[in-house]
């Protein structure tokens, strides 16, 4: 390729992510306007910056701002996480809730919210800590002189039937406290308030200044380990870095807003389509798609039957099992 069609090739993507960014600010807005209370564009930003003495007001402030801001953050938390698991075990049916990554995290989230309630602003670090071990355990199990796809899955899909027994042990022996917990089991935003923005920022910001600095290392990795040690690259301390930040994004998701599953698979690859599979065009491009597809997905989930909600959790596993059956009739070697 010339250096005129990589400078061509640079900007095409450049404009591809200022497309996604722009699609993420009317995406927000979409979602603050819509709901029980539908509130126009002109009137959100009124109640916001001028009129604040008002329904629309209270509406907006305490209501959709804060469950907004969350589902953009859980969205750019999981589809980085999964983006990121894809490229480090170079496989692309890896995603947190597919191969347990999100059960650990959900299981010490759970322990913490039922055992120790007073104790639930400990979640996202229980959450993190959750996530890495069963990162470290599925990787171990299907390690045999290098990871093989298949044997990824398997051990992914083993290691999250173990957990999830763990899981409906802990609402079987505290059957008081199931219904508290039903929504954080199917991934909802129904009761979000700052408090919860409060959890997650922290962690998320952390996670996503983290993987920005070092999306080049993830491109060497993607060449296969022989490839990436001949240029100087330490495979597997470089590894297990991206696996302790795909960790702490996927443990603060899912600490706030439970199991919600398959934006970690559909989203890196529906960017994919449209930027590449370069990471220093991905990794950024999926912060943004992430969080549009979360938002349009929660506002979608408040809408279509309203005034009665049903959580996101359910809309994203409706889109995501027959884009998963896609992937799955695509990739022939799986």
């Amino acid at each position: 390729m010339t250096d005129s069609n990589i400078k061509k090739e640079r900007i095409k993507k450049k404009v591809i992510l200022l497309i996604f960014i722009a699609l993420t600010v009317i995406s927000f807005f979409i979602s603050i306007g819509n709901g029980a209370v539908k509130v126009h564009p002109k009137e959100i930003i009124n109640a916001v910056f001028f009129e604040k003495s008002t329904v629309n007001y209270q509406i907006i402030w305490n209501v959709r701002l804060p469950r907004t801001i969350v589902a953009a953050l859980v969205g750019t938390c999981l589809a980085l996480s999964g983006a990121i698991l894809q490229g480090v075990m170079r496989n692309p049916l890896a995603a947190p809730n597919i191969i347990g990554v999100s059960s650990g995290a959900g299981l010490m989230t759970l322990l913490i919210l039922i055992l120790f309630p007073d104790f639930y602003y400990l979640a996202p670090i229980g959450a993190f800590i959750g996530a890495l071990l069963a990162t470290l355990f599925i990787y171990f199990l299907a390690w045999k002189e290098g990871v093989v796809p298949t044997r990824l899955i398997l051990a992914g899909v083993a290691v999250s039937s173990l957990l999830g027994a763990g899981t409906n042990a802990l609402m079987t022996f505290y059957p008081n406290k199931v219904a508290g917990v039903i929504g954080f089991m199917v991934g909802g935003l129904s009761s979000t308030t700052w408090q919860q923005v409060k959890i997650i920022f922290p962690y998320a910001a952390i996670g996503i200044f983290l993987i920005l600095l070092i999306p080049n290392k993830l491109n060497i990795l993607m060449m296969g380990d022989e490839v990436a040690t001949s240029l100087g690259l330490n495979v597997e301390r470089t590894r297990f870095a991206f696996i302790i930040i795909s960790s702490l994004l996927a443990g603060s998701a899912v600490s706030v807003v439970g199991l919600l599953g398959f934006v970690g698979l559909i989203v890196p690859h529906m960017t994919r389509l449209f930027i590449g599979s370069d990471y220093r065009y991905l990794l950024p491009a999926v912060i943004f798609t992430g969080a549009t597809v979360v938002m349009l997905c929660d506002t979608l989930a408040r809408v279509m039957f309203a005034p009665m909600e049903i959580p996101v959790g359910i809309i994203m596993s409706a889109l995501g099992a027959p884009f998963f059956l896609y992937l799955l009739r695509r990739k022939k070697e799986y």
